[in-house]
């Protein structure tokens, strides 16, 4: 094997600012069912909230590329924070709920535009002999700070909700000024198409029936589930579980100092942060590895199949963990964890094998109208669980769940035996 490239300063600059932008990001929105739930808003009004947050985040990344071709990644990621920053700063001033509505699509629309620019500067400044350590990097980077966003804002919202924010708009202002001063602009090949071009390349590609109705049951049975699972549980945990005894099982594993570090004190009781064990990151960046190992081998439509069970045991766990064993909420997000690190490479994987070479992009570019759809009708869920909610049995969201996605494996395993599936390329 060659030596491996050096990688450029730009590398590092840019997985630094990813690291940030995911800590402000994931600190937002794992924080923002509790802050709304404070406020006397209905989980209805945070569905739909999140819903739209989410829409932005996964639609406007189909057009970024457009954009930064145009007028370079150094412009649109400044441009990105200028959209970021003042509408952090709103929620500080606003808690109508259209204008709370309002903030989070404009961070939404932010977030997408930032979305596929670290990646592309990645891909850019990387070449055959260090491209995997060079993604390797900018998924932990990305896991990195979507596992002490939740944790430090969380500590944060205990002394005060507006500490949250001007955290969050001071991580965008450091952002700004890295980029500003030392991110220097990537050789790179452009790629050269306009709006109007992208969107019939897109239709191109979505005529293929076969691959439109595939992308649409992803949508439907796996994003969708995917997503609902981030949108209700820091709120699930906080509204139906004990945190004080949750905080006391994290103290006997872990130690008095980790313990406190994720929690928050009320009324001399110690309880566990919601958001600080409501998502996977940190079980990603230790498990990513050993999972994608075990599972390179073999094929990718059984081991994403075997993903989604895997999560839909977590979400079983999960709803036993309010109606029995609070303590179960541990196990339960780490089988979601790992059926996440399962299926999701795996599915993006395909995707990316089964299109034409010269058209590989463009179909990974489809995948995101996969990932909208389940985005945007991800916070149907979030309302559903404030019904359950006033009938006594909040844990019931987490059974639907675990129903919708078992019906997403019978969906899925019908849609590849009647029409068949797709022949990936070999190289």
């Amino acid at each position: 094997m060659g030596k491996r490239t050096k990688f450029p300063t730009v590398f590092w600059v840019a997985n630094s600012v990813e690291v940030l932008e995911r800590f402000a990001y994931y600190g937002i929105y794992m924080s923002f069912g509790i802050y709304m739930t404070e406020l006397g808003f209905s989980k209805g009004d945070l569905g739909v909230v999140q819903s739209i947050f989410l829409a932005l985040s996964y639609l406007v990344p189909l057009f970024s590329g457009t954009f930064a071709d145009r007028y370079g990644f150094k412009k649109m990621l400044l441009i990105s924070y200028l959209a970021y920053l003042p509408a952090i700063l709103l929620l500080i001033l606003t808690q109508t709920f259209s204008g709370i509505a309002l903030t989070m699509l404009t961070i939404g629309f932010a977030a997408g535009l930032f979305k596929p620019l670290i990646s592309s500067t990645v891909r850019a400044t990387t070449d055959s002999t260090n491209k995997t350590l060079g993604f390797g990097i900018f998924y932990q980077m990305v896991n990195l700070g979507a596992s002490f966003g939740p944790i430090v804002m969380g500590k944060l919202r205990g002394w005060s909700w507006d500490y949250v924010f001007y955290t969050a708009a001071a991580t965008v202002g450091l952002m700004f000024i890295i980029t500003l001063l030392f991110y220097k602009e990537p050789d790179r090949e452009l790629e050269g198409v306009t709006l109007k071009q992208k969107f019939k390349d897109m239709g191109e590609a979505l005529s293929d029936i076969k691959f439109l109705s595939f992308l649409t049951l992803l949508g439907v049975f796996f994003w969708l589930p995917f997503w609902a699972f981030f949108n209700v549980l820091a709120v699930y945990i906080n509204d139906y579980m004990d945190t004080a005894a949750l905080y006391e099982s994290v103290r006997m594993v872990l130690g008095t100092g980790v313990a406190r570090f994720i929690s928050n004190q009320d009324g001399g009781v110690w309880r566990l942060n919601a958001e600080a064990i409501s998502h996977t990151g940190y079980i990603i960046i230790v498990f990513q590895l050993l999972i994608s190992r075990i599972f390179e081998k073999r094929a990718a439509i059984p081991s994403f199949m075997i993903g989604l069970l895997i999560a839909a045991s977590g979400f079983v766990v999960l709803g036993l963990s309010v109606t029995s064993i609070n303590g179960l909420v541990f196990l339960g997000v780490f089988l979601f964890a790992i059926g996440e690190m399962i299926s999701s490479p795996r599915i993006q994987e395909y995707i990316m094998w089964i299109a034409p070479k010269e058209k590989a992009g463009l179909y990974m570019g489809t995948n995101f109208l996969s990932v909208f759809i389940g985005a945007t009708l991800s916070g149907i869920y979030t309302g559903l669980m404030g019904r359950f909610e006033s009938a006594g049995h909040p844990e019931y969201i987490m059974y639907t769940l675990t129903a919708h996605t078992l019906l997403g494996i019978l969906a899925i395993s019908i849609f590849v035996k009647i029409a068949g599936g797709f022949q990936e390329r070999t190289e």
